[in-house]
């Protein structure tokens, strides 16, 4: 009987015990529910935490800008009259630029293999060139590029989000056209509208409008429409972006637009001066084309949301009757596919990769040109772009068949150094490369020089002192 009694103590202890560990197991659920409450609710007020140009800040330092903008880049500026060549200017705008968006610019997909590639595939092209040719600069580097006569058979590429880099954005890049008489390339993720550009563009200075493979096709001709309205003669229609490339070094630096305002990014900033003025005492930048009340996400996540995968070739018929005038494709690789895009309607081939942002270890640009102007013969107009960081590159490129040669990253490193002179100095170095090449080869025009490029222009066997050169700075391959 002792020992019933025992064990029915026991049992009452062990019940009790057990009551109790279920009453802290409710607490503890109830602690883990609040807990993740107040996680919600610490996410949803951090994105919706008002950013200083929700408070209005950017007005307030508007009026000081006068006298803090010029302090802010006296180092700037003295970096970019120092500047000599492209891979200068890279170094000029890594210097002014927050880490985030340099990294967004000067990045590739993957392992950046094509970056590298399309770059170093302009050494194992050597220049033949004749002597006594009897000429004087400057020459003469007018041609014509979709229908319009042009001074220089370089441009540049449109490309998004031009504000990120410098306030002036897009507006640097049109003033730089203007001055330079090239053409001038608008994209459709621009951050500036087409009314800004017209009023530093004549209505009928050679422009071209560039769109992407976007599945909402009432988007797609509402954009089309604004750009007829704005005298916009050409257009473009961007192939190889219809799944976005994996560009590690933004996973890296969290990039984002706009910035995040973590401790990481605002200490980026901190360091550099002058584009955190730019960015602060300026009103926010959208996608001016689109629709200006649409909230600032991820460039990614936008783009991810309007890509359409599926776009084929019978919607680029589609497109090109929605157009009248000029239009090209770009992010052509395979000489096929340059000629069923002239069957579907487009008029211009444009050889690119998208600057090895997109699919890494696709070929160098200019390895792939000659077989593509091959491919549909010599009176289609081709368009080169990819890897061009010399003006002697630009003169390889039409010695092997381009009517015309776009340039990317040269440029946003000149508009990310400083603005509208950055930009002016990439066409001034570029033009200046130009002359000088065609002059030493002993060819006087534009199109001399693409009629007798096979001549001039030849490849050699790789060498492992091609590893070797200007374009090689400390800074790394760029």
């Amino acid at each position: 009987c002792c020992l019933i009694r025992r064990s029915c103590h026991l049992i009452r202890r062990s019940c009790c015990l057990i009551r109790r560990s279920c009453h802290l197991i409710r607490r503890s659920c109830c602690l883990i529910r609040r807990s993740c409450y107040l996680i919600r609710r610490s996410c949803n007020l951090s994105r919706n935490m008002l950013t200083p140009h929700d408070l209005g800040l950017h007005r307030l330092l508007k009026l000081f800008s006068p006298l803090v903008r010029p302090a802010v880049n006296v180092r700037a500026s003295r970096r970019l009259k120092k500047a000599v060549n492209i891979a200068d200017l890279r170094l000029c705008a890594e210097a002014r630029l927050h880490k985030m968006c340099f990294g967004y610019l000067d990045s590739g997909g993957d392992d950046e293999v094509t970056l590298r590639r399309n770059k170093d595939a302009y050494s194992q092209l050597e220049m033949h060139f004749n002597v006594l040719a009897g000429l004087q600069p400057p020459l003469d580097l007018s041609t014509t590029i979709f229908g319009k006569r042009v001074e220089i058979p370089f441009f540049a590429s449109p490309t998004a989000g031009n504000r990120m880099f410098h306030t002036e954005g897009e507006l640097a890049v049109a003033n730089a056209a203007k001055v330079n008489g090239s053409l001038y390339c608008l994209s459709s993720i621009s951050t500036t509208s087409i009314e800004d550009i017209a009023n530093i563009l004549p209505f009928d200075h050679p422009k071209l409008f560039q769109v992407y493979v976007w599945k909402d096709r009432d988007l797609l001709k509402d954009i089309l429409d604004k750009a007829k309205a704005g005298g916009f003669q050409s257009l473009a229609l961007t192939v190889d972006f219809s799944w976005y490339g994996n560009r590690e070094r933004d996973i890296r630096n969290n990039f984002t637009i706009p910035p995040n305002y973590s401790l990481n990014q605002m200490w980026e900033a901190v360091k550099r001066p002058a584009w955190t003025w730019d960015f602060l005492s300026n009103p926010p930048y959208n996608y001016a084309l689109i629709n200006k009340d649409v909230p600032a996400e991820s460039l990614a996540s936008f783009v991810n949301s309007q890509l359409y995968p599926a776009f084929g070739w019978e919607d680029a018929h589609w497109l090109c009757q929605q157009w009248d005038g000029p239009k090209a494709i770009k992010g052509i690789c395979r000489p096929e596919d340059a000629k069923r895009a002239l069957d579907c309607g487009f008029t211009t081939i444009w050889v690119s990769n998208h600057g090895g942002r997109q699919l890494d270890t696709s070929p160098a640009t200019i390895d792939v040109l000659p077989a593509v102007r091959q491919a549909v013969g010599p009176n289609v107009e081709v368009i080169h772009d990819g890897g061009i960081q010399r003006g002697t590159d630009i003169a390889k490129a039409i010695a092997l068949g381009a009517n015309g040669v776009a340039i990317g990253k040269p440029y946003l490193y000149g508009l990310a150094a400083g603005g509208t002179p950055g930009v002016l100095k990439t066409f001034d170095i570029l033009r200046v490369e130009l002359d000088r090449a065609m002059g030493l080869l002993g060819v006087a025009t534009v199109e001399e020089l693409r009629e007798r490029g096979p001549d001039l222009v030849r490849r050699r066997n790789p060498s492992l002192r091609d590893a070797f050169g200007a374009r090689y700075s400390k800074a790394g391959v760029i």
